[in-house]
């Protein structure tokens, strides 16, 4: 019987395991049954958090910073870096993980401390940057990342305005001619997920407001003031997609440093080699913590599954929880999903045992897939 070879090539389950446990567990259980199988990893992220860690898998160097956190204490920031490409992830610096437990910010939370991992990457020679945007704490547009990076926000009285989204709502005068100079000669990549527009039924307050804290007067008040930040700034890009990502921060990226927009799986596949990966391959594995409506909209899965069907190679998926039709998961290019609730219904002892089940799952997927003649 020919070898059989196998891309794992999964997200995170969020809660559980990163997209690296992910991978460890899965060539444990396929091994397990498949021995003599050629199995090789490819932990994938697509720009929200986890994407620096997988980055750091493919080979790239980590980095810390200190920076400025969401609520401006400091924090530790980890970027990657290989060569002169680097993989900045937001929420590393800006994101939902440096709050207290219970503690939201929603009008004063900034992204300050973003605008400072990006200058420490162009401090470590990065020509290409991919920003990776997402599981943010702010809504402040980007206004806290270009300030870091040079620009000015004032009001009436010629005054730095106050941080977060809120503190937009009194800008008179934006000056962006103290942005970083090393800005014009890199190409930044603004890879998401999210193709919101910056304001409006759809926009970053409306849409991702709420589990960041916002009330409803809190999002209307954010709305009003992002509006107004655009109307100063620049409003046709308000409208471009990704504009909305993380809290706005992508029409601040958009608008101001010259930014171009990328579905984030696309661009993090091409950033961790992922073609070559798959030409080894003859079956992939990708998977995260739930498959859902969502992960047809540009979520990890999609983009591996896209990319092994366009080159004829069979994907099925592991998760935590499926909440798809056998139809939709064949349309999205998997042959077959193996969730841990078959195994586990109970989610809290699913989510605590993941690992093992995990294991158990990937057992099933060698039967079905690998012991079978080729």
């Amino acid at each position: 019987m020919e070898t059989a070879r196998v891309l794992v090539a999964a997200d995170k389950f969020k809660g559980s395991l990163t997209a690296v446990q992910v991978a460890e567990r899965v060539t444990a259980g396929l091994r397990r049954i498949a021995p003599g199988a050629r199995v090789e990893t490819l932990p994938v992220a697509d720009g929200g958090d986890g994407t620096v860690a997988a980055a750091v898998a493919a080979g790239f160097e980590r980095r810390e910073a200190r920076v400025t956190g969401p609520l401006g204490d400091p924090v530790t920031a980890a970027y990657a870096l290989r060569d002169t490409t680097a993989v900045v992830e937001m929420a590393e610096a800006s994101g939902l993980q440096h709050l207290p437990a219970g503690v939201f910010a929603p009008l004063t939370a900034t992204t300050y401390g973003s605008g400072e991992l990006l200058a420490a990457a162009l401090d470590a020679g990065a020509r290409t940057i991919v920003f990776g945007v997402g599981g943010s704490a702010t809504t402040d547009g980007g206004a806290g990342m270009l300030a870091a990076l040079g620009a000015r926000f004032l009001d009436a009285d010629g005054k730095p305005v106050g941080p977060g989204g809120g503190g937009l709502a009194a800008l008179a005068e934006a000056d962006l001619s103290g942005l970083d100079p090393r800005l014009a000669g890199v190409d930044l990549i603004l890879a998401s997920d999210v193709d919101n527009p910056l304001t409006g039924p759809k926009g970053a307050p409306e849409v991702y407001g709420r589990q960041k804290g916002a009330t409803e007067d809190d999002i209307a008040v954010l709305d009003a003031a992002l509006a107004h930040y655009a109307s100063v700034l620049g409003p046709d890009h308000a409208r471009l997609p990704g504009a909305g990502a993380a809290g706005g921060i992508g029409y601040g990226a958009l608008v101001a440093l010259g930014a171009r927009f990328r579905p984030g799986i696309e661009v993090m596949l091409d950033v961790l080699g992922f073609a070559p990966a798959l030409a080894r391959a003859d079956l992939v594995i990708t998977g995260e913590g739930s498959l859902d409506a969502q992960t047809l909209h540009g979520k990890a899965p999609a983009g591996v599954a896209a990319a092994a069907r366009a080159a004829g190679i069979e994907v099925v998926a592991v998760c935590g929880r499926l909440a798809l039709s056998q139809e939709a998961l064949t349309g999205a290019g998997i042959s077959r999903a193996y969730a841990l609730a078959d195994l586990e219904p109970d989610p809290a002892v699913s989510m605590a045992q993941a690992g093992p089940l995990l294991e158990r799952a990937a057992e099933a997927i060698a039967h079905d897939f690998l012991t079978r003649p080729r």
